[in-house]
């Protein structure tokens, strides 16, 4: 059986146990998982929690190392540059040493690195210790993928849920603690990092068995051939411009708001409190109703929408529409992982490596070029380029409809039972 197929088969229930719907599955088995999903889950959690950490102290770390904005974003572009690169060794190195070896590198590598980043005494180190941060979230965040929906109960989608509560929980926690942690100062939100990742290494250590290698050993270029469809390929290139838009929010917005780290942090802790309902609650629902394509075009339209208001409006607007930012890219998030899974016949890794690996890109490119084009120009035009790549992302789900819609999700649309309970046909 295809992957596509398979994929498509737990979605329609077959993939769940007594044949009940996956969403259903999601909802209820998603609490009865393995020690090992849990032990992957939790230090996915953390490992999420590193992207949005720096987010309330980039003013603290700008004043406490005599740097700009533009060099400060740096730290967003050399973590996402590394972790787009690395995402084509990563089924490289997992199909060799296995996922279990492979994750406990990542970690090590985290580790390694966050607690580095602490010790930093300019912005070109600390630069260059996110670099090496970025490589071991690259080799730690796509096995952890894989390996959730391997060994998670409830078939595909509830393995899913649970990697998006993940990342969920981390973009709503990583705020929060970097502004706890960094109103003392800006070096202890790494060091808390480092310390959490190392808890994440025990436990994958003691409950994760080692996981299966693949019969057949990915190359590294696998994940750039797997581009070749058209599917996929689409869908790389609609979530690179969204990822623009994405990054901007979270990279460039702290600057703009101008806030103390605990202002800032309880800002993008709701941003990350919406962003964790609506990937996991709400996006499945609207699914339901009226098919991912759908759902995702109207999503990043309006982001578009929002993000321009967040450039023009007051400061109060601009903390408002940041909040609800989150909705939207909750609901994103979701619909793209999907997609990425389950548009191709390629294995989850190696599609979802590929797809990655042109995304981040996007995640490297907003940071710098954001602070830059406010040089150029002025505090605004950063979110008018913003509000444009959503729009662009959407044109490109839009104009490469049919090629999306490989999924059986789409072509047969979901349907709401009269409690509410989502069924997936046939």
């Amino acid at each position: 059986m295809s992957h596509s197929s398979s994929h498509r088969d737990s979605r329609s229930g077959t993939g769940s146990p007594a044949g009940g719907d996956p969403l259903d599955a999601g909802a209820t088995s998603i609490l009865r998982q393995p020690k090992a999903v849990w032990a992957t889950a939790g230090a996915s959690v953390v490992a999420f929690m590193g992207i949005g950490l720096v987010d309330p102290i980039l003013p603290s770390i700008a004043e406490g190392l005599e740097a700009t904005p533009s060099q400060v974003s740096l730290l967003f572009t050399s973590y996402f540059l590394i972790t787009a690169v690395a995402m084509l060794v990563t089924g490289f190195v997992s199909s060799r040493i296995g996922g279990k070896k492979t994750l406990l590198a990542g970690l090590a590598l985290v580790v390694i690195f966050a607690a580095l980043a602490g010790t930093s005494g300019s912005v070109g180190q600390l630069v260059g210790f996110r670099a090496g941060w970025g490589l071991g979230n690259a080799l730690f965040v796509s096995t952890a993928l894989a390996v959730i929906v391997g060994a998670a109960a409830g078939g595909s989608a509830a393995a899913i849920l649970l990697y998006e509560s993940a990342l969920g929980l981390g973009m709503a926690c990583g705020p929060l603690v970097g502004a706890l942690l960094g109103n003392a100062s800006w070096r202890y939100p790494f060091f808390g990092t480092a310390a959490l990742m190392a808890v994440g290494f025990l436990c994958i250590t003691a409950f994760l068995k080692e996981q299966p290698r693949p019969a057949r050993k990915t190359s590294v270029l696998d994940p750039l051939k797997a581009l070749g469809h058209g599917g996929l390929a689409s869908a790389a290139v609609s979530a690179f411009f969204y990822n623009y838009t994405f990054f901007t929010v979270l990279a460039f917005t702290p600057f703009v708001l101008n806030m103390t780290p605990y202002k800032s942090g309880a800002v993008f802790f709701a941003w990350g409190v919406l962003l964790a309902l609506f990937s996991v609650i709400v996006a499945p629902r609207m699914q339901a109703r009226f098919g991912s394509l759908k759902v995702l075009g109207g999503s990043l339209v309006l982001l578009a929408v929002d993000v321009l208001v967040l450039g023009y409006g007051n400061h109060t607007t601009a903390v408002v529409c940041t909040v609800l930012s989150g909705a939207f890219i909750g609901v994103n998030n979701t619909v793209y992982t999907e997609l990425a899974l389950g548009v191709s016949d390629a294995p989850r890794p190696v599609a979802s490596a590929g797809y990655n690996f042109v995304r981040w890109f996007a995640a490297a490119a907003a940071p710098f070029f954001a602070p830059k084009i406010e040089e150029w120009s002025d505090i605004h035009i950063p979110f008018v380029v913003a509000a444009v790549t959503a729009v662009l992302g959407a044109l490109v789900v839009w104009t490469r409809r049919k090629a999306l819609s490989h999924e059986a999700e789409e072509l047969e649309p979901r349907h709401a039972t009269e409690d509410g309970v989502t069924v997936f046909a046939n």
